[in-house]
């Protein structure tokens, strides 16, 4: 069923020690003769503060009349263009902190031998902490999360919370994109973040949070997107660091095991070396890092006890023992050409090895009985390799530029399960082999066009993904397991879209106005003598626009509106015809007839800031409405 869901967020946003903001910006233009067009060189450009009229940054034009000034921090300002015979152009600047240029086009000077007095704009800075878009944190300069791993790191951070089976939830929900370089690779899965706890995070530079994603982005991910950010180094000749972290949990039992079974994991030791390799050199830069990672966990620890009609009372425990080895190698070069173009090859291959042991006792009331002893190994390898190239071309005005990209994911699953089934009768050997392939090709083009008071963004996405699963069984003494529920399967997907954005700022206003356009054909072959299941799939052509605005009413308050639209498309594990066998008494399998689920989220945000810069913490209120978008039933999810 589709949904309308209705957010209200009056929240105050925390601002601390972690980067949330643009707040270095680069301007740039060109600056000619009115009368014939021409550019002119070596004109004295000069940025001074508003409110005392300070020196800040100044440059000169080039030969082609073009000039660049970095670094310069969101506030208001004045800007001067001044050349020997030539009238003073003095303009009053705001420099916002949406985007990281602002392009002043072309700025014109008029000859005369008489000069303007100086122009003094009285204003107040803009004191702004929050991107409309995102949110950072950095990794590499928290020495307490480096050591573990990325999922644990993700836990520290507001607003993002996590299960006992790796789903990652932003603001409640776990409809959440996870991109790695802010690509969407098999590495963290499309629609499963399990792969997170295996990551170290000493090899991640900082993570974006984007609550309210733009057209820019994929319109899965209905609660937004995390943009993990790998560290490469950018300092001239060789660099290298080497790393090392360990530690323990599981320390104490927090609940003892039912009787005769394996002990339960303690100490839960953690290794994580790790080798970081830079070269730069004129135009090249090369980089290589290495990571690996073992740990012992106890993965799950459950106690259920449950109450049958007739009074009957069993206790269990299902208990999870698991041993990881994550080995992954990040490596490419960078190629600047020249001064407009350059070229960025990287691959990524990464091996993940899970060991589970697990032990489910089923005991009568009173302790005094085991009914049943199911007990299991699990053997898994992950196979991941990625292929990536960048190509980019800048433009003569700073922040102007070009992007083309191809990436390539494959990625294998290949798991190994026996269960041990021990009755008071008889003793049951049951199994079962998955191998998954899982191939994804990825092709995008995005121009961005700064402006005065913004951007434009634009661009088009084309994504083939393809999937082909086989599972087979060999069932036991006693077994549950149906050899026929097993086979063949293939999920495949192709999706193209366009988007445009365009981002505008003033003194008061803050915009961005988005619309992607996606089209999706998913499709989903069982094989045709399944006694259960028959393919299916879907496909459809959506729009999904975006809104964002902000009202400045002050140095301190601002109000802030957001509109967006995005689907929940089912994922290949969502609609897997096999059954999975995660506890003796409870089997998971998918739905091959679920359709995507779409959602218009609208939000209300209210930020206010001490003259100090410091605001208080979160507080959130929601109240969800559903609402059917009266679309045909083929494109409503199954309840």
């Amino acid at each position: 069923m589709t949904k309308c869901v209705v957010s209200i967020l009056i929240s105050f946003l925390l601002i601390g020690s972690l980067n949330a903001q643009v707040n270095s910006i680069t301007l740039s233009g060109i600056v000619k003769e009115k009368a014939s067009n021409a550019a002119i060189a070596y004109v004295n450009i000069i940025v001074k503060n508003a409110k005392d009229s300070s020196f800040v940054a100044g440059t000169v034009s080039n030969e082609e009349g073009r000039f660049s000034i970095a670094n310069i921090k969101p506030g208001n300002y004045s800007i001067s263009y001044s050349y020997t015979g030539f009238m003073i152009n003095q303009q009053p600047l705001l420099i916002g902190s949406l985007s990281a240029y602002i392009n002043l086009g072309t700025i014109t000077l008029e000859v005369d031998g008489q000069q303007l007095k100086e122009v003094i704009v009285n204003s107040k800075q803009d004191n702004l902490n929050n991107k409309l878009d995102k949110k950072t944190y950095s990794i590499a300069a928290n020495i307490s999360q480096a050591g573990g791993s990325v999922l644990q790191a993700l836990k520290n951070l507001p607003g993002i919370t996590t299960g006992q089976d790796g789903k990652v939830a932003l603001r409640g929900s776990d409809k959440v994109a996870i991109l790695i370089d802010g690509k969407q690779t098999a590495l963290t899965g499309f629609g499963g973040q399990t792969g997170l706890d295996n990551i170290p995070a000493s090899a991640i530079e900082r993570i974006e949070i984007i609550n309210n994603p733009s057209a820019k982005y994929d319109a899965n991910g209905n609660a937004g997107i995390i943009n993990i950010i790998y560290k490469k180094n950018k300092q001239e000749g060789f660099n290298g660091k080497l790393g090392f972290a360990t530690g323990l949990g599981a320390i104490w039992e927090k609940k003892e095991n039912l009787p005769n079974i394996r002990p339960q994991y303690q100490g839960t030791p953690k290794i994580n070396p790790s080798l970081s390799l830079n070269y730069r050199k004129n135009k090249t830069n090369l980089f290589l890092q290495s990571d690996w990672l073992y740990t012992e966990t106890l993965n799950k620890n459950e106690f259920v006890t449950r109450t049958f009609n007739d009074g009957t009372i069993i206790n269990s425990q299902l208990k999870r023992n698991r041993n990881t080895h994550f080995f992954n190698n990040s490596f490419g070069i960078d190629w600047n050409i020249n001064e407009q173009n350059s070229l960025t090859l990287s691959g990524f291959y990464g091996t993940e090895k899970i060991i589970d042991r697990g032990d489910q006792p089923f005991f009568n009331k009173d302790y005094t009985n085991r009914n049943r002893l199911w007990q299991f190994l699990e053997d898994e390898l992950k196979t991941t390799v990625v292929v990536s190239a960048v190509y980019q071309h800048k433009f003569k005005e700073a922040g102007h530029v070009l992007n083309m990209g191809f990436n390539y994911t494959f990625h294998r699953e290949d798991e190994k399960n026996n269960f041990v089934n021990t009755l008071s009768n008889s003793i049951g050997l049951d199994s079962f082999k998955l191998l998954s392939d899982e191939h994804v090709a990825d092709f995008n083009l995005d121009y961005t066009k700064p402006l005065k008071h913004g951007r434009i963004e634009t661009g088009i996405k084309f994504r083939y993904r393809d999937i082909p699963t086989n599972m087979q069984f060999k069932p036991g003494v006693n077994s549950p397991l149906d050899v026929n529920a097993g086979g063949a399967a293939t999920y495949s997907e192709i999706i193209p879209a366009v988007y445009s954005n365009y981002i505008f700022e003033s003194n008061k206003i803050e915009a961005e106005l988005g619309l992607r356009i996606e089209y999706v054909d998913l499709q989903y072959k069982v094989n045709p003598n399944h006694n259960t299941y028959k393919s299916d799939g879907y496909n459809y052509t959506q729009p999904f626009p975006n809104v964002r605005l902000a009202y400045k009413i002050n140095e301190q308050n601002k109000l802030s509106f957001f509109f967006n639209r995005r689907v929940d498309r089912p994922n290949e594990v969502d609609i897997r015809i096999f059954p999975k066998y995660d506890d003796a008494e409870l089997i998971k399998v998918g739905n091959p007839a679920l359709s995507p689920q779409f959602t218009n989220s609208f939000e209300l945000g209210y930020k206010t800031n001490t003259k100090k810069g410091i605001s208080t913490r979160p507080s959130t209120i929601e109240k969800p409405m559903a609402q059917s978008l009266g679309l045909p039933p083929k494109y409503r999810r199954a309840l």
